[in-house]
Order: C-alpha cells, then sequence, then structure tokens
C-alpha cells in the first residue's frame, strides 16, 4: 500500500510480508519446487544430508545462511561467515553483499558441498540468469543500472500480491522515481529492522536507517531479498502506465491508480474490511 504521506491509520499491511517471504515455489531451471530443504528425503540414514537445497522466490540472504547452515550440519552463523571467504562473483555496486544474487533455484547436495561451495554456485546462477543483455537493456531503458533493477526486482517480489500484479508493481516504482516521490515500501522497511511483518506503524515509518523509503527518496542501497526470474521479468520490462500508488483491498483485488483521493477510497475500504474482521491480504 501507498500513501502520499506517512501520515495514516496507526497500521499498514504489506502484501507479502507474512512469515519468511516465501513465494509461491521456487525456481528449479524452468519447473517450480514446492518444497523447502529440510523436508526434502534423505539418502538412507537418518543422520545424512538431504540431497538439495531449495532456495524459495523471496527469501533473503539471512533465510538463505540458516537454510544451508542446517542443511549442511554446520554450526549457526557459519555460511555467514563463509562469505567473505568465498570469493563471490558480485558485481561492484554490491560491496561483497551477496544479497539478491542467491539466486532461487533447487541446489544439489553431497558430501563434498560446504557453505562456500553452494553460495558459490548461487551467485554464479545469478550471473547467467541476471546478468544477460536483455538485464542491461531493460536498465539503460529506465535510467537505472542492472544492481537497481535487481533491487527493484527484489521490491516487487516483496510487494506483489501476485505474479500477475508484478508488472504493474514495478511500474509504480518507476514513476515514483521518476517524479521525485519517496517509494514508501514497507517491505524495505522491514528490511531494514530485520523482521517480516504484516503490520507497520507510524513509528516504523520515521525509523533512521537507510531502509526507510517514508524518509528516504530513492532506492534502498541493496536489494532487499532473492528475487526470482518472474519479478526480475517484471523490473526489466514493466507495463506502460501512470500508476503511483496501489493496495491488496482484498485478495485478488489489487487496486493501481494515479490518483491520491482514489487511493484515499480505496486504502479506506481496505481499513473497513480489515476492522470488520474479514481477511483482507492474499
Amino acid at each position: 500500500m501507498l500513501n502520499e504521506t506517512p501520515q495514516r491509520s496507526t497500521m499498514r499491511l504489506t502484501r507479502r510480508g507474512r512469515g519468511s517471504l516465501i513465494a509461491g515455489g521456487a525456481l528449479v531451471a524452468a519447473a517450480a519446487a514446492v518444497v523447502v530443504p529440510l523436508l526434502l528425503p534423505h539418502h538412507g540414514g537418518g543422520d545424512k544430508r538431504p540431497q538439495a537445497l531449495t532456495v524459495p522466490e523471496g527469501w533473503r540472504a539471512g533465510q538463505v545462511y540458516e537454510a544451508l547452515d542446517k542443511a549442511l550440519g554446520v554450526p549457526a552463523g557459519t555460511s555467514k561467515k563463509a562469505v567473505p571467504k568465498a570469493g563471490l562473483k558480485l558485481p561492484g555496486d554490491a560491496g561483497g553483499n551477496p544479497e539478491g544474487y542467491l539466486f532461487p533455484a533447487t541446489y544439489p547436495l553431497n558430501d563434498k558441498s560446504t557453505p562456500a561451495s553452494l553460495l558459490s554456485y548461487m551467485v554464479n546462477t545469478a550471473n547467467r540468469k541476471l546478468n544477460g543483455s536483455q538485464v542491461t537493456a531493460g536498465a539503460d531503458r529506465d535510467a537505472v543500472n542492472p544492481y537497481q533493477t535487481l533491487t527493484i526486482a527484489s521490491i516487487v517480489e516483496a510487494e506483489a500480491a501476485t505474479k500477475e500484479d508484478m508488472g504493474k508493481v514495478a511500474r509504480v516504482i518507476y514513476n515514483r522515481l521518476d517524479r521525485g516521490m519517496p517509494l514508501q515500501m514497507d517491505s524495505t522497511i522491514n528490511y531494514g529492522l530485520n523482521r517480516s511483518t504484516l503490520d507497520t506503524t507510524t513509528k516504523d515509518t520515521r525509523a533512521e536507517n537507510p531502509y526507510n523509503t517514508y524518509v528516504r527518496m530513492g532506492l534502498p542501497p541493496t536489494p532487499i531479498a532473492n528475487p526470482g526470474a518472474e519479478a526480475m521479468k517484471a523490473a526489466i520490462s514493466p507495463p506502460q502506465g501512470d500508476w503511483v500508488y496501489f493496495v491488496t483491498v482484498k485478495p485478488g483485488d489489487t487496486r493501481f491508480t494515479a490518483d491520491f483521493n482514489e487511493q484515499q477510497k480505496n486504502v479506506a475500504e481496505f481499513n473497513k474490511l480489515r476492522t470488520s474482521g474479514k481477511p483482507s491480504s492474499a
């Protein structure tokens, strides 16, 4: 949901903030994976590693590190500590931070798998998927570089209620950037506060951190998650439109508009449904 200013009711709802920001499946080449790694069958012995690790669309780096540690049976924090020494092929803009480059897919595990080898595998996969000429061309058209395109895709992944909405959410982001409007995305606030929640308070919108897109202009400094192919496609080639606001009023009903008064009416309907106790978000 987007408002013109941080002034609003006491709570707001992000469209995909719940739990661990898991989308409805992860990419495995051209197919969708629907199981998380620690639920995969083991090789036979109860104490052996799972056969694969699935990274769902929208997971943050911290979630990937935790899953890696558990899947490989190493102490908590091992994978995160491995990042500086893993020789990850990240762009200079990333500053050594692999957020956004741990590509959602299913990765095979074997007895030789290590946190460093798996992280490299993920980043190399992201580079193959994301660094092609199509990404650059799309970024050039909208006056953002490929790293910024990836950041936009990560916000789209977190904010869009459905894959069908992704392109419009991306267009809202570009339109707001073009018009010098703050993005006002709850998903970026949640990332900066290291949490995942449905509710964002007015106090949250005043938090002092670089991911608070209510008080800071432009994009956050890094991606806020690891987006999948659909979110990247939306960020590269969003549909044309003048939308600068959107709100998911109820499941399957996300409304996009360029008119502030219309947005306020949509928000009022959303709040009415919310206070009535009826479900208001997919």
